[in-house]
Order: C-alpha cells, then sequence, then structure tokens
C-alpha cells in the first residue's frame, strides 16, 4: 500500500511532463510548423558548455543544472515539512511515503544500525541523481538556448549527470565514505582487508613450504582488495555518466526521428 501511494503522485508526474513535453517540445512544434523549434541534426556533446564566469571560476550549463536540482530538492523538503502534523497533508504524506520505502531498502541491505547512520548521505545522493534526470526531461532544457558567440549556441541548461565531473565527484564521496565506515565499524583491522601478509610470515618463520603457498596467494588476495576498491571510482563514475548520457541521446535521437 506504502508503495502504491508513492507511485501513482510520480505517474502523474510523469504523465503531466509527458503532455507538457509533447505540446511544447519539438513534437508539438512539428505538428504547430513551427520550423525554428525542429532540431535539424542531432549532435551530442561531451563537453559542458560555459554559460557565464564568476570571477575565474567557469559556470557551465551542468553546474547550472546540479543548482536547480539542489534548489528544487531544498524548496519541495522545506514546503513538506514546514508544517508538521500528525495527519499529514498531500506533499507531507508524499514525502514521508517516499523517505520511508527508501529507509526501508537501505536498512535491508546495511542493517538497521549500519542503516540509520548510512541514510543521510545516501538518501541525499539518490534523490540529487534522481530528480536532476527527472528535470531534464522537462521541455524547459532543450528549449532555452544562449548564443557563446556568433556561431556557436548552447542550452542553458543541461543534465548534470552528462557531465562526468558529477558522476566523478559522487564516485569520491561514496568511495571515502565507504572507506570511513570500514574503519569505523573495524577499526585499524580493516586494514587486515588489504594487508594480508601474516600467514606468509609465518610460513616463512616455520620453513613450511604449503604455509608459504598459501600465504602468498593470501597476499595476493589482499592486493586484489585494494585494486577492487580503487576500481570502484571508476565503475561508479562511468555506470551513472554512461547511464544519463545514453539516455539523453535516446531521447535526442527519438525525438529527431519523430519531428523528421
Amino acid at each position: 500500500m506504502t508503495q502504491r501511494k508513492l507511485l501513482l503522485p510520480i505517474l502523474g508526474i510523469a504523465g503531466i511532463m509527458l503532455v507538457v513535453g509533447f505540446v511544447t517540445g519539438q513534437i508539438g512544434a512539428k505538428l504547430q510548423g513551427k520550423e525554428e523549434g525542429i532540431l535539424s541534426v542531432p549532435h551530442v556533446v561531451l563537453i559542458p558548455d560555459t554559460i557565464f564566469h564568476v570571477g575565474s571560476v567557469a559556470v557551465t550549463n551542468t553546474l547550472l543544472s546540479a543548482w536547480l536540482t539542489t534548489v528544487v530538492l531544498v524548496l519541495v523538503f522545506t514546503l513538506g515539512t514546514r508544517k508538521l502534523s500528525l495527519i499529514p497533508g498531500r506533499l507531507q504524506g508524499l514525502l514521508e511515503t517516499f523517505i520511508e520505502v527508501l529507509g526501508d531498502f537501505i536498512n535491508s541491505v546495511a542493517g538497521e544500525r549500519l542503516g540509520r547512520a548510512l541514510f543521510p548521505i545516501l538518501a541525499t545522493m539518490f534523490l540529487f541523481v534522481a530528480f536532476n534526470a527527472w528535470i531534464a526531461l522537462l521541455p524547459i532544457y532543450p528549449s532555452m538556448t544562449v548564443a557563446i558567440d556568433e556561431a556557436h549556441t548552447t542550452h542553458v541548461l543541461r543534465s548534470a549527470g552528462t557531465d562526468i565531473n558529477m558522476p566523478l565527484a559522487l564516485a569520491i564521496i561514496a568511495f571515502v565514505l565507504a572507506e570511513f565506515w570500514g574503519f569505523k565499524a573495524h577499526g585499524l583491522g580493516y586494514l587486515r582487508e588489504f594487508v594480508r601478509v601474516g600467514a606468509l610470515a609465518r610460513g616463512i618463520m616455520r620453513f613450511n613450504p604449503g604455509a608459504i603457498f598459501f600465504g602468498l596467494i593470501d597476499a595476493a588476495v589482499g592486493v586484489l582488495e585494494v585494486v577492487s576498491h580503487l576500481i570502484r571510482l571508476v565503475s561508479f563514475t562511468f555506470r551513472l555518466f554512461g547511464s544519463m548520457l545514453a539516455g539523453e541521446i535516446v531521447l535526442l535521437m527519438v525525438t529527431f526521428l519523430l519531428t523528421s
């Protein structure tokens, strides 16, 4: 029942976005004969465009999208929790349902004790990625453009997930937190996960060839653990980046085919 209450508003919002996008987006422009709103040739750019500068800091269209997502999240949760009551309103009830479902999922994976501690950061990262992807479906994203120079026009807003810097930043945060919680849960004993030379040292001291052999295997496993933890930075980054970029390319191609 809880999941159903959460699913219905999401489907309603998605339906509204679909209708608005159909009417005011590329397909609507085609039906209304507005040639200036039609995509001519699909064009995918990996590098985000700089919209303006704040001092020496370049503000890109993906950074503006990240800021917009942050503002939307803050507004939604501020409005939803401004007047908390035992009998929640629609927005408070929706947020409570969403948080309950997300919290139950995290607890089922990490356990109730660690789940409660991990919930704030994991929920924040999930909501940021999800809202950033959902907001990017709004027609305002492809319709708002700005002239960079005489020969170059770009979108003012572009999904932050299509900029590899954002997935990389989230991957670094996740990596640091995973190691932090590893040390917090196991203390310095957490290092034994990576430095496994005890069995090898005992085998050498006892001049036991079998123990030395298995000690070498154990030490190699420790090296593999170090590599596997470092590889997570790459896997986390490119899994999110690839998913977001592929989604944008698919939407662009489908729109082009429907309006051509």
